[in-house]
């Protein structure tokens, strides 16, 4: 019996001896590659088990593996992967990680009506940027587009050096034509689908991510782009608690403080974050471009249970700033780079025809429903309420300083003054600054059911509503020493009738003071829009393979209402049109191996058109266009190829879109008294087609990384198009029946060639740098439709004219002080680095320049 048991003694002492031989000590400090400093909570796993820990506060991490020999895996939201090998003890050293593609695990609710990539196996081209990049780059003095021009086939115009008036176009296609989606809400503008980047200043302070799917891109809804879909993620209610004071400083003046809370996930299931922020600037770059704004954003999240997760948010972005336009070269040459013709000084002080002003709060409640393992419903009811708009000149009294080509605007009040009766003016001597005022209530509901009925098949079904009213008129800003205005323009008024109150161009006040309809001239009235559509996805994928088939199915209903005639016959109001699009879409991927992936998509799209092109003159009458502007259409194809190892990816794509039948609205040619013209083409066809591609290069455990991107396109119009030329300002047809041939012409307004380059890199500890180099060329003027009618009527074929090619640098440098168990990060930024001199868009009116160096420096202290 004692033989026995000092048997098993020796076996089990033998046994725990070989299981202690068997494991090994593993260590090494895990590295944030933007930053250069230490990361926190990263997950740290041996490879086939659940053994693993947490790195602490200084990243540091030490794992007692259960075999001698074998892989781990280090891991972090929003962070790549990385896999290293070990045998035996070892110290790893400085592991460095970065920042991937991957949005899933930002996302925290509203995940079934957030159309991201990652919830689809067939890829479709697609970048990713993380909210901690735009954050270092494009917070402050520079446009939240800026944060994506880094990407293939985006070009971002900067348009005359001021605050919040950039265009992004994508694929060629401009902001109209690319669907912009906040947390799943569209926020394109109803009537005309444009965006005012003013109106989302603070983007760049909430955006947890951007992901840009170029082309016929992931999205579910019933919403048919043709350029693409931007799908903005922004902060809600954090999980972990914490916040940061940050104050960010640049170059003429410009300022800007934030401070941000989130009190995390409590075992309640409630949890609240909170930011709020101010900027402002003497000006952007440009001459009379001052600005000032707020941000904010308040969220509250309720997790009660596994089952259901509830999102409240509230952000806005109250903002004004001086605007500058295009001009001729020959002004910027007399009066230099930086001239801007719409200012001039009033008392001493820099003082402006034209501000844009605005406030639009945006609300959205979330519900994430997790039914069963198969089944989720996801919905958000949102709202927005737009209050503002933009300043112009009312009257021929303008009065411009030669020698430095200056509105005088003391001038103008002296002139007022002495022409007016009893300081009453009027259209033909005097000279006012108005407010073109934009108000609307939007209102919304998107809701979507995915159903896994298995590992191979998926399937969503979904409901997108929206309603929308905007009401339009103009109120007087600023008499400039007058006391009242006679307004005789309306013919449902008298000829003595006289307006006597001004309103503010402050976005705060534009919330609730605006004029009474006694108080509005020139224009009253209001667009009504309905939208209901449906939409559904099923998806197969096994071994490999994968292949989807989207539909969706839309109506739209349009309605004028005014109530001044002006001019024109606008009162009351008028038929109600609906009409009804729908698009498909599907496609198919096959995954060659780990490393390589084939994919091919194609579309159709019957998009209806935007309510401003159903009217003939929207302003001042319930016309409709006639002919009647149908649907437009769309085919889409693309495919793309993708390579990606552990330290290197790659993704080429190819794409060709159509589109036919469209309605073309763009700006026409000033006219007497600086009045503005819109030239419409009815019948219009362009067709873009072109190569993409971008490479990212990661070296494990290195201290840099090297990325490229590049955008070869061809795109121009074919065919014929009737079109109309009418002056803005008074309703009149200057053009009734003009054709234009505009086959062959190049499509202006974007480089139809780009390449890019950037490089990151760790210089020591804490202390990193980034540098980012862009080449733009085969840039076209705007096709202005009466130069080609005249060229036509010559026997000549328009000829599209090229700007200059040019290039663009933009460097970075973080350091990182940790101060006991809180970080202090130092950033700052200079763009347009060897401060070149270039035209970034030419239009009816004249040449938008591009900025010159800009700078900014900020300290962010995190807590």
């Amino acid at each position: 019996m004692k033989k026995t048991t000092h048997f098993l003694m020796l076996a089990v002492a033998v046994l725990f001896s070989t299981v202690l031989m068997a494991q090994s000590t593993i260590t090494g400090v895990v590295i944030d590659a933007e930053l250069d400093s230490p990361l926190p909570g990263a997950n740290v796993i041996e490879k086939g088990t659940s053994n693993g820990v947490s790195t602490d506060f200084d990243g540091k991490f030490t794992l007692t593996t259960q075999q001698e020999s074998g892989e781990i895996i280090i891991s972090y939201v929003g962070y790549g992967t990385v896999v290293l090998s070990f045998s035996g003890d070892t110290d790893l050293g400085n592991i460095t990680v970065a920042p991937d593609n991957s949005l899933e695990e930002i996302v925290i609710i509203g995940t079934g009506v957030i159309d991201l990539a990652e919830n689809r196996q067939t890829p479709v081209a697609v970048s990713t940027i993380q909210g901690k990049s735009i954050q270092l780059k494009s917070a402050g003095n520079v446009e939240f587009g800026e944060a994506l021009k880094n990407t293939p086939s985006i070009y971002v115009s900067n348009q005359a050096g001021g605050f919040g008036d950039s265009q992004i176009f994508l694929r060629g296609f401009d902001q109209v034509n690319t669907a912009y989606l906040l947390n799943g809400q569209p926020i394109n503008g109803m009537e005309d689908g444009r965006m005012y980047w003013s109106n989302w200043s603070g983007m760049s302070d909430v955006a947890n991510a951007v992901q840009i799917q170029r082309g016929l891109g992931s999205s579910k809804l019933a919403i048919s782009s043709v350029g693409g879909t931007v799908n903005i993620v922004s902060k809600t209610t954090d999980r972990q608690e914490g916040g940061f004071v940050r104050f960010l400083a640049g170059n003429d003046s410009y300022a800007k403080g934030t401070v941000a809370y989130s009190t995390g996930l409590k075992e309640s299931g409630w949890a609240f974050s909170v930011l709020v922020d101010h900027w402002q600037a003497h000006r952007k770059y440009s001459e009379g471009t001052a600005g000032q704004g707020q941000n904010y954003l308040f969220s509250v999240g309720y997790q009660p249970n596994d089952t259901h997760a509830f999102n409240f948010l509230l952000t806005g972005a109250p903002q004004w700033h001086d605007q500058n336009f295009s001009d001729d070269l020959e002004n910027y040459e007399r009066y230099g780079e930086k001239y801007n013709g719409n200012s001039g000084y009033l008392e001493g002080s820099r003082f402006t025809e034209r501000r844009n002003y605005y406030h639009k709060p945006v609300a959205n409640l979330n519900w994430d429903f997790n039914i069963n393992e198969g089944l989720d419903l996801s919905t958000v009811l949102y709202a927005s309420w737009g209050r503002g708009g933009g300043t112009g000149g009312l009257g021929r009294g303008r009065v411009r300083n030669d020698s430095n080509g200056l509105i005088d605007f003391d001038q103008i009040i002296v002139n007022n003054i002495d022409t007016a009766d009893n300081g009453v003016g009027n259209f033909g001597d005097s000279y006012l600054r108005r407010s073109s005022v934009n108000n609307h209530n939007w209102y919304g509901l998107l809701s979507n059911l995915n159903i896994e009925t298995n590992e191979n098949w998926s399937f969503n079904v979904g409901v997108d509503g929206r309603t929308y009213r905007g009401d339009h008129f103009r109120q007087i800003e600023d008499f400039l020493g007058l006391t009242g205005y006679n307004d005789n323009f309306r013919t449902d008024r008298p000829d003595d009738y006289v307006l006597t109150e001004r309103f503010d161009a402050n976005p705060w006040s534009s919330l609730f003071d605006f004029a009474d309809e006694d108080q509005r001239y020139d224009r009253d009235y209001s667009e009504n829009i309905n939208y209901l559509g449906g939409f559904g996805q099923v998806e197969y994928k096994q071994d490999g393979f994968s292949a989807f088939l989207q539909g969706a199915l839309s109506t739209q209903s349009y309605q004028r209402e005014g109530r001044l005639s002006g001019a024109g016959d606008g009162l009351g109001k008028s038929e109600k049109i609906s009409k009804t699009g729908y698009n498909l879409k599907g496609g198919a991927a096959y995954k060659i191996s780990e490393k390589h992936a084939i994919f091919a998509n194609a579309g159709v799209y019957s998009r209806q058109p935007f309510l401003d092109n159903v009217f003939a003159n929207i302003r001042y009458s319930n016309e409709l266009v006639s002919p009647e502007v149908d649907n437009e259409e769309i085919i889409g194809f693309e495919g793309g190829y993708r390579f990606q190892n552990d330290v290197f990816r790659l993704n080429v794509d190819l794409y060709n879109t159509e589109w036919g039948n469209r309605f073309l609205s763009v700006n026409g040619p000033r006219l007497d008294n600086d009045e503005t013209s819109t030239y419409r083409m009815t019948d219009v066809t362009q067709v873009h087609r072109g190569v993409e591609f971008d490479f990212e290069y990661r070296p494990l455990a290195s201290r840099f990384s090297l990325r490229g991107y590049g955008s070869l396109g061809n795109w121009k119009y074919e065919g014929s198009t009737p079109y109309t030329l009418q002056n803005d300002d008074t309703g009149d047809f200057i053009i009734e029946d003009g054709n234009v041939d505009l086959t062959n012409v190049k499509i202006g307004n974007a480089p139809q060639t780009s390449f890019g380059a950037g490089v990151r890199g760790n210089i020591c500890d804490n202390l990193s740098f980034d540098f980012d180099y862009n080449i733009y060329t085969d840039l076209y003027e705007f096709v202005d439709p009466e130069d080609v009618a005249n060229e036509a009527l010559e026997g000549r074929q328009y000829e599209s004219v090229r700007l200059p090619a040019y290039t663009l640098a933009d460097a970075g440098l973080t350091y990182v002080f940790n101060i006991g168990d809180n970080r202090l990060t130092f950033r700052a930024n200079v763009f347009n680095v060897f401060n070149e001199a270039y035209i970034n868009q030419r239009d009816a009116f004249g040449y938008y320049l591009g900025i010159g160096r800009t700078y900014n420096a900020s300290m962010r202290y995190n807590f």
